[in-house]
């Protein structure tokens, strides 16, 4: 049977008016978040959000791909980005001490200082765009069904734990 013609293969009409509506609100949402976070510290959303982990983490430290699987993002991306903020000497990065394969990326005082810069601005856009058309009670209600659904996401292993692309498997 061809899968477009299936049924089971469709989303009815709720769940994809709530699918679409999600991401219309995620994209119109990171849209306006990127565009203050470049115009206020050129920035952009992920490398706001490598700096928001950072500085959020115990003593400005974490490995690379705790980044890569809190953010997620691509390996290869979070590589490049991460690059360009230590050219801007935003973070640092170097070799773990307790394992040779393993980054620790760091946050510099330069980091911060950008990151509590762009941060008033970025909340008053999140408050504006995605929290002022809400009551409380829809607040509750969405932190409770993004947190179900989020724990439901998260229940796979993270893409860290994931063999990389290209690399020879055996047995």
């Amino acid at each position: 049977m061809d899968r477009v013609s299936d049924p089971t293969a469709r989303l009815n009409t709720e769940q994809l008016g709530a699918y679409l509506a999600l991401m219309e609100i995620s994209s119109l949402l990171q849209y306006a978040v990127d565009e203050h976070l470049r115009n206020a510290g050129d920035l952009s959303y992920v490398q706001f959000q490598i700096l928001a982990r950072l500085v959020g983490a115990p003593d400005g430290k974490l490995r690379m791909t705790d980044l890569a699987d809190g953010i997620v993002y691509s390996r290869s991306g979070l590589t490049y980005q991460a690059g360009l903020l230590a050219k801007r000497d935003l973070i640092t990065r170097a070799p773990s001490p307790d394992d040779e394969r393993s980054v620790i990326v760091s946050v510099t005082d330069a980091g911060r200082a950008l990151f509590d810069h762009v941060l008033p601005g970025h909340v008053d856009d999140v408050r504006r765009l995605l929290f002022e058309p809400m009551t409380d009670k829809d607040l509750a209600a969405l932190s409770t069904v993004l947190g179900r659904v989020r724990a439901h996401m998260r229940a796979t292993p993270p893409r860290s734990a994931k063999p990389r692309a290209g690399r020879n498997r055996t047995g």
